[in-house]
């Protein structure tokens, strides 16, 4: 599956800076980041993962939530103005706990990889058997 893309504005790199309070240079001071190996200024890593997030179309009838993810790598930087989107490739189907795993790529509008990671999601399980009770803990059911 390929998301639609997403450019990245600069009006987005400095809100995601304040929401966070990560007001690295390398995101926030053109002077700054001028002189840095990148040259200009680059979208935060987890603000690309993030809008990958936002790209990807989890159904809400079938998705419950993320639940992880890892191996997560930064291949290159996302400057202001590029654009991105996700391919997305299923690892692992509902492995019997209600979790499934995708590889997600997070590429530029020149088709390179910027980033790449795994992420898992919890998926909506079959009803219980009439007369079964889901597991609990402390009185709240549990995911298993």
């Amino acid at each position: 599956m390929t998301t639609h893309g997403r450019t990245i504005t600069e009006a987005d790199v400095m809100a995601f800076a304040t929401l966070t309070g990560d007001m690295h240079p390398q995101h926030t001071d053109r002077r700054w980041a001028a002189d840095s190996p990148f040259g200009e200024r680059v979208a935060h890593g987890m603000l690309v993962l993030s809008y990958a997030v936002g790209l990807v179309p989890f159904d809400p009838e079938r998705i419950v939530a993320m639940r992880r993810i890892e191996n997560a790598v930064f291949k290159r930087p996302v400057r202001i103005g590029d654009t991105i989107r996700v391919e997305a490739k299923l690892l692992r189907e509902d492995d019997g706990r209600g979790v499934e795993a995708w590889e997600w790529r997070v590429l530029n509008q020149r088709d390179r990889l910027v980033a790449r990671a795994v992420v898992e999601a919890v998926v909506r399980r079959e009803e219980s058997q009439p007369g079964s009770a889901a597991p609990e803990t402390n009185g709240r059911p549990v995911l298993v």
